[in-house]
């Protein structure tokens, strides 16, 4: 995706030209997708959190600032609108669980399929079990290959926090992988 044509469809989607919408969801659509899946791990949740995406970019385009690059600002839209949807998420297992302890019933706490995840990628189990705030940054370094800088940027979050959740998470995921680099006899270190 080269960000001079992503700007100038932004630029006509602006102005009202819906062709220019349709270019820049077919050429954002799989990196946007992927972006979200790694982040919920679900192929359900990834698609409802996708059409919230491209509406949350259809009302901020106002904000855009076209002399900024494109995709930073746009990742960093699509995390906002993951941690809307985890936060709906808790608030109604929190909900079913007061229910359940008031005595009115409620059904299972988390839905399956919020748990399901992708095997093909090893390491992508393990990132999942990381909290959000660290799944967040190994997503944007490793998937997306950000430097940490522009993690600090796409996230409005100071370098040394970035560089903070950064470690830890390398360090959970070094801690955890660890007994399966035992099991095979090689080295999963990950750096």
């Amino acid at each position: 995706m080269e960000d001079r044509l992503l700007r100038a469809w932004v630029v006509r989607m602006c102005e009202g030209d819906e062709a220019a919408f349709q270019s820049l969801f077919e050429a954002t659509r799989a990196h946007t997708y992927s972006m979200i899946y790694y982040l919920v791990g679900s192929e359900k949740e990834a698609e409802d959190v996708m059409s919230e995406v491209y509406i949350a970019l259809f009302r901020s385009l106002p904000q855009y600032d076209t002399g900024r690059p494109f995709l930073p600002w746009f990742n960093g839209l699509i995390i906002r609108q993951v941690r809307t949807q985890k936060r709906k998420i808790w608030r109604s297992f929190r909900l079913l669980e007061k229910a359940k302890t008031v005595g009115q019933g409620g059904q299972g706490a988390v839905d399956p399929e919020l748990e399901a995840i992708d095997h093909k990628d090893e390491i992508l189990p393990y990132v999942k079990d990381l909290s959000h705030k660290l799944q967040e940054v190994i997503v944007l370094r490793y998937y997306q290959d950000y430097s940490l800088e522009m993690i600090a940027e796409v996230l409005d979050l100071p370098l040394g926090t970035v560089k903070s959740r950064h470690h830890a998470a390398l360090k959970k995921l070094r801690s955890r992988m660890g007994t399966l680099a035992n099991e095979r006899g090689v080295s999963m270190y990950v750096h």
